[in-house]
């Protein structure tokens, strides 16, 4: 087995989200030879339960392992069968994470530092579109790029956000919009401060707002602010596929993994 090769895949697995679990599993495949061979992840996300089959192959020149793609699946109460969805990995730490994964199969957008073809880098938020599969069976991506005009922090700034007073709150909760979370935070209402989660929701230059119990926030009236303010718009249903009926994740960095990088590849196929 190739020492270096196993300790490299490891730390892919670890940054790509599937933390250190399968460190074990995997050098018993490495030292096994096959041509190629898969891992199998599952997690849980609130209610929601996602399960990866990680997919490797051996080079055709060499002893070298490649982790190609992950192949992730979202199962919760609320869809007919399993929304799925296959992401690639290349050679760096900046792949979609399980985590991303899991935020774009629960319908909300991420944040990545892209590539073209040509090479050239840009940033863009990313979404996937229920309504359109590519030939391979997976979903189509939705790019809105910086021209688009969505900008978060200008969203975020039409709202009394109590995580807003500081840099570091500030920056904190930035950071895990553009990571797709849906992310508690607390609003300084009339009445008194009222917790609720919001996302952000690029196509529409805006965010989602949602009471504790998941309900959407449709009237700006109903926490305490005006509902003509920009901002606060009224809802708009996700798309459905193959029969499906799409459910919005849980929240964003209370969720919890069973057995446990901001950037990606311009193919988020």
């Amino acid at each position: 087995m190739n020492e270096k090769n196993y300790e490299f895949l490891a730390n892919q697995i670890k940054y790509t989200g599937f933390g250190e679990g399968l460190a074990e599993v995997l050098k018993e495949k490495l030292a096994q030879g096959a041509p190629e061979f898969t891992l199998r992840h599952e997690a849980a996300f609130g209610t929601d339960k996602t399960e990866a089959t990680l997919h490797f192959r051996r080079s055709n020149e060499s002893d070298m392992y490649f982790f190609n793609r992950y192949n992730l699946a979202l199962k919760n109460d609320k869809l007919q069968e399993p929304l799925q969805q296959s992401f690639y990995i290349n050679g760096k730490q900046d792949n979609i994470t399980l985590k991303e994964g899991y935020n774009l199969l629960s319908g909300r957008a991420v944040h990545k530092d892209l590539t073209t073809k040509e090479g050239e880098s840009y940033r863009a938020w990313v979404q996937l579109d229920f309504k359109q599969s590519e030939a391979n069976g997976n979903f189509k991506t939705k790019q809105f790029r910086e021209a688009y005009g969505f900008d978060l922090e200008q969203a975020l700034n039409k709202h009394n956000i109590k995580e807003l007073q500081t840099p570091e709150d500030r920056d904190s909760l930035v950071r895990s919009l553009e990571r797709g979370n849906r992310q508690a935070v607390t609003l300084e209402a009339e009445g008194g401060p009222k917790q609720i989660f919001i996302e952000a929701a690029p196509q529409f230059k805006s965010l989602n707002l949602y009471e504790p119990n998941g309900r959407r926030i449709i009237n700006g009236k109903e926490i305490g602010q005006d509902s003509t303010k920009e901002g606060v718009r009224l809802e708009q249903g996700k798309g459905q596929s193959k029969g499906q009926k799409l459910k919005a994740g849980s929240d964003g960095e209370g969720s919890t993994q069973k057995k446990a990088s901001r950037k990606s590849r311009n193919s988020i196929s």
